[in-house]
């Protein structure tokens, strides 16, 4: 069987990632399309809006045949680390292609920027170190290093977020294995940060926003979404009286922040440059998550680099045990959370093909990775009741989803 990987988050699962499905089976004329989802936390800082589990099944329901997890350590985390985790699992798993969505909807483009780069990586390097010196964040760095080794004319524009996206999948595949095809599908209609829902194509971003403005399932949210997709927000609301977003969250960051030392929050991934005593400072005189990010956010701390930071205080994750898992080349498992009779079938055919272990019953391995997976989990249903809280943790350990 032939396999496609596509690396998605699904937050939530909505019409345009059942395009993006329909075009990547055909573009690669795979049997099989697996695809590795983010969990708990997103690649952006942000909690999932319902959990793995359901978010798997409506993909399930809707393209995808076997649903691997990216692992939080990578699954929260610039571009670059995010694409080398995603690469490496679908990789081992003996994906022949990933295809990704773009603004720009040309491989030739990606790859010709990716020679490019590589050409003039000396300078774009150097560039991009001028700059953070400066102060400035490392995308804006970026973006005058892109300037500075001037990309050919018909490039791709990487101030866009998908095409930054597949750029990082372009080196992970060159870098790891250049055997994969990269694909890149144009995004139809809705662009990633559109803010309104305008049609029944339309961006995460603005599905979440009128779920959050009207608390409720609207009738253009629905327009918009998959009935898995509507049923699945139904069935988890119902269940835990909520869909996740930070502001919900902000208690246990006071908590967490304000009974640290600023030793102790130094020693956090992505806790740098001073950021420990800003943090105390601001949240001194906060009262929600919102009015603490204004105040924290800085030229140099951008809203996602700081939405990161705090999710690795909630879930405790130290410095140095992530530099040094973060090193590893070669994902240390796979992790199955769903898969129809198709990825059921893959699966079983590639069984003896595959050096990594496959972990379809978590209880039963161990790894430091999966370990915080267990912390980030734990992390994310803290805002649960007691007995539902202890319920969703317990579902961590259980059997992958088949539909």
């Amino acid at each position: 069987m032939k396999a496609c990987g596509v690396i998605v988050e699904y937050n939530p699962f909505h019409n345009g990632h059942r395009y993006h499905l329909q075009k990547a089976r055909e573009a690669s004329k795979a049997d099989c399309i697996i695809a590795i989802m983010s969990g708990s936390f997103l690649q952006r800082g942000e909690p999932a809006i319902i959990d793995k589990w359901h978010r798997a099944e409506a993909a399930l329901n809707n393209g995808a045949d076997l649903i691997l997890e990216l692992p939080y350590l990578y699954a929260v985390e610039h571009s670059d680390h995010f694409s080398h985790g995603a690469v490496s699992a679908l990789s081992e798993m003996n994906a022949e292609a990933i295809c990704f969505g773009s603004e720009h909807g040309s491989i030739e483009a990606f790859l010709e920027a990716y020679n490019h780069m590589q050409e003039n990586k000396a300078t774009f390097d150097e560039t991009v170190q001028q700059h953070l010196k400066k102060g400035l964040s490392f995308p804006e760095a970026s973006r005058l290093g892109y300037d500075a080794i001037q990309l050919p004319d018909n490039s791709i524009d990487l101030s866009q977020p998908n095409n930054i996206l597949g750029y990082s999948y372009v080196k992970a595949i060159q870098s790891y294995n250049p055997t994969i095809t990269p694909l890149t599908i144009q995004r139809s209609q809705s662009q990633y940060h559109d803010p309104v829902i305008e049609g029944a194509i339309a961006s995460a971003t603005s599905i979440r926003n009128e779920i959050k403005q009207s608390g409720s399932l609207t009738d253009s949210v629905q327009q918009a979404l998959p009935k898995e997709t509507v049923e699945k927000l139904e069935q988890y609301k119902a269940k835990t009286g909520v869909w996740h977003e930070w502001e919900q969250y902000f208690d246990l960051l006071d908590y967490k922040i304000m009974t640290s030392t600023e030793h102790e929050l130094r020693l956090i991934h992505g806790v740098d440059e001073g950021l420990e005593y800003r943090l105390k400072r601001m949240m001194k005189h906060s009262t929600s998550f919102e009015s603490f990010m204004k105040a924290l956010k800085t030229k140099r701390y951008t809203w996602t680099r700081l939405q990161r930071t705090l999710v690795h205080i909630l879930t405790g994750l130290k410095k140095e045990e992530a530099q040094t898992l973060l090193r590893e080349d070669k994902p240390g498992y796979v992790r199955v959370l769903g898969m129809n009779e198709t990825g059921r079938f893959y699966l079983n055919e590639q069984k003896k093909k595959i050096d990594v272990p496959l972990v379809t019953q978590p209880q039963k391995f161990q790894h430091p990775m999966l370990a915080l997976e267990e912390k980030a989990s734990i992390s994310y249903y803290s805002i649960l009741g007691r007995d539902e809280r202890k319920e969703r943790i317990q579902r961590e350990y259980g059997p992958p989803v088949i539909v």
